[in-house]
This record gives C-alpha cells, structure tokens and sequence, in this order.
C-alpha cells in the first residue's frame, strides 16, 4: 500500500462509531482526497434507517473533507458483509469504534474481534472513551520472535508520515529469557529502520508479567496516541496465537489501537 485512498468505518448510528467518525474525519483532515465510507450492515441491528440519515453526516462534514462521505447499506452477516463490501470498495484501513471494556456486550466484542481477526487489510480500534485526536506518538508492539511479513509495516509509515509521527518500538519482557540479543532481534531491528525510515525514534524493552498492563503503562507514561501490534494468527512459518492479546487489547487499549494485518 503506496497510499491511503479509501477508509470503511462500521457505522451504525451508536455513539461508538460516531466517535470513530470524528477520528477518522480529523485523521483525513481537510487537505488530503481521502474517501470515507460508512458501511452499515442491518442484519446486524434492528434500527430502521433511510439514506436520509446518512445524507445529514454527509452535510455535517462537507465542509471538512475534501471527499464527499459515501455509504454501504446491506444486509446480512456482519463480518462476512464487512469484508465484502472492503474488498469491492478497495478499502485500505478500516477505523472501527468500541464501548471498551465496562459496557461492551457480548455481542459487539466478538464482531469487533471477529473483523479484526478475519481482516487482511489494517484495522484501526477508536474507543468510545477516547475523545481527543492527536497522532504525534505511535508504539509498535513486537514479542521477541521474527516479524513474519516486514511489509506490514509499510501501512504503519503510511500513517506516520502523514502525520509525521514518531514511532517508539517496544517489547514487554513477560519471561525469564534473554531479550535483545538475539538473530530474531537483530533482523527485526533491520526491519524496522528500513520500513520507518526515519520516524523510527527509539527501542524500548519493560519488563512486566502482564502484557497488556505493560503496555497500558507504557502508553500512558510516554504519552502515546496510538499503539499498533501485529498479530500471529495469520503466521505461515511459527504456530499461530490465539489472538488472546488482541482481543484484550480490544477490550481495554487506553489509547486507539492499530492492528496491522
């Protein structure tokens, strides 16, 4: 992916995916031809909506975007739906929004994770608490196995250079093991400064039991807007993960979450 083109937001109606909106017209901001497009699935929901419904945003935000919004009304099963219309629309990052983890039903957890997880294209986690828009400090998580496929980071310099954003990359050692040193490391290293270029500021290793509390503290610390991580689900070479991280990171990322797949 040379350029970010076109942006699916899951859209319906619900203060969750409002707030993506908001991200995602601030992220494409008024200078760059960007399309945003709204896909609502009404299998999933029993709101009744008419076009009228989205013409209104339409209006709300012409003045913001240099591309008019556009939107996806179908039915059917939401993720299988999702990803049809992604594929047809040559969709090149979805920006979806979540409750997070003290009002998130069954239900809106597992098609988050589902989609995420079932995507080949970036996924980028808005949570409904998050109402601020500033992408100035990025973390790449990595564990201290090899990154699989390098150019997945080609879309994370997309969005830096963007937005001229920093990237701090950090690993949380969770084991009793040697971190740093090793072939995996150093051609990860290599990697990294190829694919960031020089928004690659600085390499970070924490050490705490809990993954996901050390990046929480991480983020929060170091001022981060957004944290990215790439998943092992869909490795060729090693045994997949069951994706356990991403789904907490779902449910509790104190900040946006980009997932690179």
């Amino acid at each position: 992916m040379e350029k970010i083109k076109t942006i699916m937001i899951p859209f319906d109606f619900t203060k969750a995916s409002r707030n993506a909106l908001e991200y995602a017209v601030k992220f494409v901001g008024r200078l760059d031809h960007i399309k945003i497009v709204l896909a609502y699935v009404s299998g999933n929901c029993n709101l009744k909506l008419s076009p009228e419904n989205f013409e209104k945003l339409g209006k709300k935000y012409a003045g913001l975007l240099q591309e008019k919004l556009e939107w996806e009304i179908q039915d059917g099963r939401f993720v299988q739906t999702l990803l049809e219309i992604r594929k047809k629309d040559k969709i090149d990052l979805i920006i979806m929004g979540t409750s997070g983890e003290d009002k998130l039903g069954d239900t809106e957890h597992t098609n988050t994770a589902n989609l995420v997880l079932s995507c080949n294209c970036p996924v980028l986690v808005v949570p409904k608490t998050y109402n601020e828009y500033k992408l100035e400090n990025i973390a790449l998580v990595i564990g201290k196995e090899e990154i699989e496929d390098t150019k997945k980071l080609g879309a994370l310099l997309m969005l830096a250079r963007k937005c001229n954003a920093k990237v701090n990359v950090l690993t949380v050692e969770n084991e009793p093991v040697l971190y740093g040193y090793s072939e995996e490391e150093d051609k990860n290293e290599s990697a990294i400064a190829y694919y960031l270029e020089t928004f690659y500021k600085e390499r970070a290793f924490i050490r705490n039991e809990d993954i996901l509390d050390g990046i929480n503290t991480y983020a929060v610390k170091n001022e981060i807007d957004l944290v990215t991580i790439l998943p092992r689900n869909h490795t060729k070479n090693a045994i997949p993960s069951d994706a356990e991280l991403t789904q907490k990171l779902i449910l509790k990322s104190k900040v946006p979450l980009l997932i690179l797949e």
